[in-house]
């Protein structure tokens, strides 16, 4: 990234708004300065907001600025992919080839996947709910989470403790899901629940997890 660069991330509420902490937590993790603008959900004039800055009336939306230039990059799997590409060094996909392709097949299950679970277990960071009999469907998903996790770390973790070792875009992705476990009450086994724990111990998270609790008041 050169100084001459300005990224601009536009993002929707924070405690319901999945699609805009993936890239957000990405660009943290990957130390990318950017300047975040806020729109918030659920309100009549959302889409119209949106509309003004994104093509696609959804966020997150990513405005890059160079020189004379400015590009619109919307799609969360789309931004992370685009960031991936323009800064190699941030190693926001990892090395190995193999690795990386497992990588890039977990995210994009999470981006177009998991329908049932997302309806069932919304995103709400700061509710706690009690935890309730889940339908087949939504059973199924959470069970297939848990085989995605176990694969990664037993195959790909290292000793940073993620799915691949170093954070990656694959935990971005899936960091959303971490979040709505705890909500809605998911337990899990240990291994799993130390790699929650260990997402959202991230001072990115956390930082997340403390604006969440600003735009409630």
């Amino acid at each position: 990234m050169t100084v001459d660069t300005q990224y601009t991330l536009f993002i929707g509420t924070r405690n319901y708004s999945s699609w805009s902490l993936r890239p957000w937590l990405a660009m943290k993790m990957a130390d990318i300065h950017f300047t975040e603008i806020v729109i918030p959900l659920r309100q009549p004039d959302t889409r119209e907001k949106i509309l003004e800055h994104s093509p696609s009336g959804k966020v997150p939306l990513l405005v890059i600025e160079r020189q004379n230039t400015k590009e619109l990059v919307w799609d969360s799997f789309a931004i992370c992919e685009t960031l991936a590409e323009r800064l190699p060094a941030a190693q926001l996909w990892p090395e190995g080839a193999v690795a990386r392709a497992f990588a890039r097949s977990i995210a994009a299950e999470m981006h177009s996947g998991f329908a049932e679970l997302r309806a069932a277990l919304p995103m709400e960071i700061i509710a706690r709910k009690r935890p309730a009999p889940l339908a087949d469907a939504v059973h199924r998903q959470v069970n297939r989470i848990h085989d995605i996790w176990y694969q990664a770390l037993k195959l790909h973790g290292g000793r940073d403790g993620f799915l691949f070792g170093r954070f990656s875009i694959a935990d971005a992705f899936y960091a959303p899901v971490v979040t709505r476990f705890v909500t809605h009450g998911i337990s899990l086994p240990p291994l799993l629940q130390e790699y929650s724990q260990r997402i959202l111990a991230l001072p990115a998270m956390q930082q997340w997890a403390a604006a969440t609790q600003s735009e409630s008041r």
